[in-house]
């Protein structure tokens, strides 16, 4: 398999911890791609019309996109039911908990792209800000149950984010905000995974 990667990427870092924590990572060749809201990569277009990583390609040329896709095919490659249970109430659960950090890391990734452009909209980073100040009390107040739940796609997505605002936002001040938060993804961060996926500036 053949795999759209940048070391600087939340959502492929996020297939790569599960495929780590699956024991696949090593049937999954990366590929370096550059991609950036204002430069296309025009050479991933072919495989993924949207441009965007990661991008799974398949030994027999199926092209998987977006990192729940990807991560639900490794996790049934892998037998099922491992990052992210087969059915019923708990795979509602793991979704929706999923959906919240996922689309916190949406936002993030927004906020920087805005923040860094050379006149950035005041009223769009307020915004930003407003939902981050909204996010964070509410990642707080569900870490006890994410905890609580075998190391799944939930836990993997919500110890990324946190690891992101390390990254991108350290004036954030988000672990004094978010104590049992910071404690639980700090702990999480010394899986063999997440040290294997760190990310980097290159």
């Amino acid at each position: 398999m053949k795999l759209h990667w940048s070391p600087r990427s939340p959502f492929v870092r996020k297939v790569m911890v599960a495929a780590h924590e699956l024991g696949l990572a090593e049937r999954i060749a990366t590929v370096r791609t550059v991609v950036a809201m204002q430069k296309p990569a025009r050479e991933l277009l072919p495989e993924n019309a949207l441009g965007k990583i990661p991008t799974l390609v398949l030994d027999d040329g199926t092209i998987l996109y977006d990192s729940l896709v990807i991560i639900e095919y490794l996790d049934s490659l892998a037998g099922g039911g491992r990052l992210i249970p087969a059915a019923g109430l708990a795979r509602i659960a793991e979704l929706r908990r999923h959906a919240l950090a996922d689309g916190f890391l949406d936002l993030l990734i927004l906020w920087r792209n805005e923040r860094d452009r050379a006149h950035p909209l005041p009223a769009l980073l307020d915004a930003f800000a407003l939902k981050t100040d909204a996010v964070l009390p509410a990642l707080e107040a569900e870490i006890g149950a994410i905890a609580e739940a075998p190391a799944g796609l939930a836990q993997i997505t919500t110890a990324i984010a946190g690891a992101y605002m390390d990254f991108r936002f350290p004036d954030l001040g988000w672990r004094a905000r978010c104590p049992r938060l910071s404690a639980w993804q700090q702990a999480f961060a010394e899986r063999p995974s997440m040290r294997a996926t760190a990310i980097v500036d290159a």
